[in-house]
């Protein structure tokens, strides 16, 4: 076992101690503050009778589609603005100012356009995640370096060959970091929208805990989400990043 893991295992155990400490004081009634115990069984009972397991099939498949959009979308008009003047002076800036809006936002509007539906969540999972894609890939054209592009063209690269083969690779890094911005705020913008409308998933879920009084199930709710978004983190962009650094020589 590795020292990191090591490490992190025993922090975790300090901090699942220091649950049960701060329980066995009974400074708040057990539907407030429950145990660790507690919040374990609900974890395994709502495994074993499948309810977390469709609960997590079908926020994935809401996040996988809202935020596969948001890439596509995201990093065409991204790669658009770094090289046009014209629309980052113009929608470069209605960008800047749409990301700073709460994408909680999003939802009364979405609502408004398609009702209780499906297609409501999607479109606050997608503009909750659009705009920092956007800024990250326009961001990563406009540090690349312009020797860079100067030279493509001496040697005979232009129109798509100069964003493939240039372009998009320089602006790697920052493209990258829009992704993982983009992928927290779809993450966290999803589980807003199935709070406040009623329909299958880990929000519903988190949504039932409060309703029945069952903090257990809001707290193992919570873990599930937490361990999700680690998990996407670690094994998917921490790798792309580790290999972005290496090709860049910085690891």
């Amino acid at each position: 076992m590795s020292r990191r893991l090591t490490r992190l295992i025993l922090f975790y155990l300090i901090l699942t101690g220091l649950w049960q400490g701060l329980y066995s004081l009974r400074l708040w009634p057990e539907y407030i503050f429950p145990s660790p115990v507690g919040v374990l069984k609900t974890l395994v009972a709502g495994f074993e009778d499948k309810t977390f397991i469709i609960g997590i099939l079908i926020s994935m498949k809401r996040i996988l589609i809202g935020y596969g959009l948001s890439i596509v979308v995201g990093l065409g008009i991204g790669l658009l603005i770094g090289r046009v003047k014209l629309l980052d002076e113009t929608f470069g800036s209605l960008v800047l100012g749409l990301q700073a809006l709460p994408s909680i936002c999003w939802l009364p509007l979405a609502l408004l356009w398609f009702g209780l539906s499906e297609s409501a969540i999607l479109l606050v999972v997608i503009l909750g995640s659009l705009f920092s894609i956007i800024i990250g890939a326009d961001t990563g054209v406009k540090n690349v370096p312009p020797i860079y592009i100067r030279a493509a063209r001496t040697m005979g690269a232009k129109g798509l060959q100069l964003y493939t083969k240039v372009i998009i690779p320089a602006a790697l890094p920052s493209i990258i970091s829009g992704f993982k911005q983009g992928w927290s705020f779809a993450w966290r913008s999803l589980m807003a929208a199935e709070l406040l409308y009623v329909s299958l998933g880990l929000g519903h879920l988190l949504m039932m805990g409060r309703e029945l009084n069952d903090m257990n199930q809001v707290i193992a709710v919570m873990i599930v989400i937490i361990v999700i978004g680690v998990v996407v983190d670690r094994l998917i962009f921490a790798k792309v990043e580790n290999k972005v650094r290496e090709r860049w020589g910085l690891a």
